[in-house]
C-alpha cells in the first residue's frame, strides 16, 4: 500500500510539473510573444526534464506495487485533471464550468471500471 501512496504522490508532484512545463508561459502571453517558438519549447523541455525525474519511479514503483498499465494511466489521468483543475482556475484566472465536473465523475467511473475487479475481491 505504501508503494501505491508512494506513486500517487510522485504523479501528483510530476503533474504538477508538467502543467507548469506546458501551460505555465501562457499566463502573460504578452511576455512570452518577443520569445521564439524554440526557445518557449526549449524551456519547457528542459522543466520537463525535472517531470520525468518524478514519473519514471512513479511508474516504476506502481508496477512493482501489482497495479496494471491500465490503472496507473488512469490514476494518471484522475491526477493530471486534478492538478490541471486548480491550476487553470487559480493560477491562469480561467472560468469554472460544471462541465469540468461531469467530466471529472466520468473520469471517477473510468477508475471504478478500471478497478473493478480488485473492488470486488475485497
Amino acid at each position: 500500500m505504501l508503494k501505491i501512496i508512494a506513486t500517487a504522490i510522485l504523479l501528483i508532484m510530476s503533474n504538477t510539473v508538467m502543467t507548469f512545463a506546458w501551460y505555465g508561459f501562457l499566463r502573460k502571453p504578452g511576455e512570452t510573444q518577443d520569445k521564439s517558438l524554440w526557445m518557449l519549447i526549449l524551456i519547457s523541455w528542459s522543466i520537463a526534464f525535472f517531470e520525468y525525474c518524478l514519473m519514471i519511479p512513479a511508474n516504476h514503483l506502481g508496477r512493482a506495487a501489482g497495479l496494471s498499465l491500465a490503472q496507473l494511466k488512469i490514476m494518471q489521468e484522475v491526477i493530471t485533471l486534478s492538478v490541471f483543475v486548480p491550476f487553470m482556475l487559480f493560477y491562469m484566472g480561467e472560468q469554472w464550468k460544471w462541465d469540468y465536473m461531469w467530466a471529472f465523475i466520468c473520469l471517477l467511473g473510468a477508475v471504478f471500471f478500471v478497478n473493478r475487479e480488485a473492488l470486488m475481491v475485497s
